[in-house]
C-alpha cells in the first residue's frame, strides 16, 4: 500500500475550512468553492436551455399569480443583485425551481395542490431560499470535493486495492454526507421561505396547508427518507410548527399584509 500524502491531506484541509461561508437565516457553516458570479453564470446558462424546451403556459390566472408572488418574494429577499425572472411552464407535473441568479419557474401541475396567492408564497419563496443559500453552489463545491477525496483515496490504496476502496468511498460518501446534505437543504428552503412569506406579508400558516396537501401525495416514508434527498413530509411539516412563531413575527411587522392572498 502507498504511503499517505501528508502535503495532500494538508492542501485538502486548507481548502475545507478557507472555503466556509454562512446561510443566511439559519447560520449555518457551508462549503463553498466556486464564487456567486461562477454559480450565477451556470444558473443563467440551465435557464437558457430549460426555456427552449419547456412550454409556457397560457393559462393567465396562472402566469399572472406566478409574477404578482415572485414580485413580493423577490422584494424581501435582500438579493437586488439577481436578475430575477419567473415563468410558469405547462405541464402535469407538480414541479417549481429557481436557480442561481433569482430565475424561478413554476409548472402548472403544481396548482393543485395551491388554493391562493400565501400558499403559491410558500412553494416559491422556498425554492428562492435555495437560491439565497446558494445550495446550488454548495452541491458543486461538495462534488468538487468528493472528487477530491476519490483521488486520495487512488493514492493511497494500492492497484489491487483501489477499485474496491473508490467504491466504498463512492458509497460511504453518497450515502453520509451528499444524501443528508440534501435533506438539509430541503429543511433549510423551508426554514428560509416560511420567513420570506412572512415578511413579503403572506400569512405563514398557509406553509404548513401547502405542505401537508403536497405530502399526501409523495411516496417517501422512514426507510426510503435515509436514502432520498427530500425529507418526510410530516417531519417538515413538524420543523415549520416550530419555526411558525418567529414567522408569525414577522408577518406580524410586514407593512402590506395579505392573508391568503387571491384564491384560486
Amino acid at each position: 500500500m502507498k504511503k499517505f500524502c501528508p502535503a495532500l491531506l494538508f492542501l485538502l484541509c486548507m481548502l475545507f475550512f478557507s472555503a466556509c461561508s454562512t446561510v443566511p437565516y439559519t447560520g449555518r457553516a457551508q462549503f463553498l468553492i466556486i464564487s456567486t458570479a461562477e454559480e450565477n453564470k451556470m444558473g443563467d446558462q440551465a435557464w437558457q436551455e430549460i426555456k427552449k424546451k419547456e412550454r409556457l403556459s397560457k393559462k393567465r390566472k396562472y402566469t399572472l399569480a406566478v409574477n404578482r408572488v415572485g414580485r413580493s418574494i423577490s422584494a424581501v429577499s435582500d438579493r437586488p443583485d439577481f436578475k430575477w425572472e419567473f415563468k410558469t411552464f405547462e405541464s402535469k407535473t407538480a414541479n417549481a425551481f429557481c436557480l442561481p441568479g433569482g430565475k424561478v419557474a413554476i409548472y402548472t401541475g403544481i396548482f393543485e395542490y395551491i388554493s391562493n396567492d400565501a400558499e403559491l408564497a410558500a412553494v416559491m419563496a422556498h425554492e428562492v431560499g435555495h437560491a439565497i443559500a446558494r445550495h446550488g453552489g454548495e452541491r458543486v463545491s461538495q462534488g468538487m470535493f468528493q472528487q477530491g477525496g476519490a483521488t486520495a483515496v487512488s493514492m493511497v490504496a494500492g492497484a489491487k486495492y483501489k477499485e474496491m476502496a473508490l467504491m466504498a468511498y463512492g458509497v460511504g460518501s453518497n450515502v453520509a454526507v451528499m444524501l443528508p446534505y440534501s435533506r438539509t437543504h430541503e429543511y433549510e428552503a423551508d426554514h428560509i421561505g416560511i420567513m420570506l412569506m412572512a415578511k413579503a406579508g403572506y400569512d405563514p400558516r398557509y406553509a404548513i396547508s401547502f405542505w401537508k396537501k403536497f405530502s399526501k401525495a409523495s411516496t417517501t416514508n422512514s426507510l426510503t427518507e435515509y436514502f432520498s434527498t427530500h425529507p418526510m413530509g410530516a417531519n417538515r411539516v413538524t420543523k415549520l410548527k416550530e419555526l411558525l412563531p418567529k414567522a408569525m413575527q414577522l408577518y406580524d411587522k410586514a407593512k402590506n399584509k395579505k392573508g391568503p392572498g387571491t384564491k384560486y
